[in-house]
């Protein structure tokens, strides 16, 4: 396991900066008109999703325009569209795991064609210039990258993006991923949020065959990382404190599972994990994981409570020479090359696909843990756009 592993190369090269850009190539789309887009979202805080119809712009010369299959549910969906997060904008329409086919290509795009079938994660653009961007790590952008939904699209006139709840969208072909035809496009779609959040932490700490990986909690993203762990050769150990996810956990590949409130059983884990992936989303205390760590062990907090967590303390740090890490997400180039991984090695999310009229009661469900692991919509369960644009 080794710390530190290499950035991979963007994508794509950046393109000059406006000053310096040559005149753009003339558009030769088969027909340069937007569309209407049938979606779902919310309008308020509280209105819960409805049906929506939203404006997508004509693809511009590096466009791409992708008639959606499938988008999956993320739980920061239902933060984002209930007013969780404060100050959002409205009509709102999530969705930034997205699947499905082009549809339309900008006069200069050459890496898509037609019938392709491609992929969108959190992020549509950034600013292309700064050091992360330049280094290939566009989603710690340094003037902020712009999110999938609900976000300032500064190159298209502070427009608010509108997500993947809907039947198209378009996007710049940095930030669209080419999706291998034997992935299942529904189980891949929470690959693009759930699955590279989890491969990158791995991927950056090089995890490999004899590497030992702790899991703390089973969701839609720790699902993920049991899978992801096992494919690289590692030994997984599941911690949960739910005995009624031991089975779940070994059904997904898992090693060993320890009930984190059992004391016994977390003595007995000590010193035995060389990274821990955790990817709970409520305030637990973490010192107890710090104890099962090796020296030079690593802890990747994922999950992003909405309240303080209980103190970290130093000196579990200090005696083992472990590292306390964040993660967020994963570049353009870091997620082509998981769903690369995950093609290569079978890997797709568990899902249960929903219809439009269903999104409601998945985001309750969601809300209540009540999924196994991620849910889907069918795009083509929408309705039909209306005459006029909502958003």
């Amino acid at each position: 396991m080794t710390p530190g592993r290499p950035v991979p190369p963007p994508l794509a090269h950046p393109i000059p900066t406006a000053a310096a850009a040559p005149a753009a190539a003339e558009d030769t789309t088969a027909a340069g008109t937007g569309v209407l887009a049938a979606a779902y979202g919310a309008v308020s805080g509280d209105s819960g999703l409805v049906p929506l119809t939203v404006a997508r712009r004509a693809p511009k010369p590096d466009d791409v325009e992708i008639a959606i299959e499938f988008c999956g549910l993320c739980h920061s969906d239902v933060h984002a569209t209930r007013g969780e997060w404060g100050g959002q904008a409205y009509p709102l329409v999530p969705g930034h795991e997205i699947v499905g086919k082009v549809s339309r290509t900008g006069a200069n795009v050459t890496d898509f064609a037609v019938g392709d079938r491609v992929g969108v994660g959190c992020m549509v653009d950034s600013c292309r210039e700064c050091e992360s961007c330049l280094d290939g790590l566009e989603q710690y952008c340094e003037n902020g990258m712009t999110g999938t939904y609900g976000a300032k699209d500064r190159r298209n006139g502070d427009a608010v993006t509108q997500g993947g709840y809907a039947s198209s969208i378009v996007v710049d072909r940095r930030y669209v991923l080419r999706v291998p035809e034997s992935l299942d496009p529904a189980a891949t779609a929470p690959l693009l949020c759930a699955g590279v959040t989890t491969f990158s932490p791995l991927r950056h700490f090089d995890v490999e065959e004899g590497d030992v990986v702790g899991v703390v909690g089973l969701g839609g993203l720790g699902h993920m990382a049991v899978k992801l762990a096992k494919a690289m050769g590692a030994k997984v150990v599941v911690f949960t404190t739910s005995e009624s996810k031991v089975a779940a956990a070994l059904e997904l590949g898992a090693d060993e599972v320890v009930l984190s409130r059992d004391e016994d059983a977390m003595a007995a884990a000590n010193r035995t994990i060389d990274l821990i992936i955790d990817t709970v989303a409520a305030p637990h205390d973490l010192n107890p994981f710090f104890r099962t760590l090796r020296v030079d062990g690593a802890l990747f907090q994922l999950g992003l409570p909405s309240e303080a967590m209980p103190p970290v303390n130093p000196g579990a740090l200090i005696r083992r020479r472990i590292a306390y890490a964040g993660s967020l997400i994963g570049s353009i180039a870091e997620t082509q090359e998981m769903l690369d991984f995950c093609a290569e090695h079978g890997v797709v999310a568990d899902i249960e696909m929903v219809s439009a009229g269903q999104l409601n009661e998945a985001y309750d469900r969601m809300v209540a843990g009540d999924v196994k692991y991620r849910f889907v919509l069918d795009a083509g369960t929408l309705q039909a756009a209306a005459g006029k644009a909502d958003a």
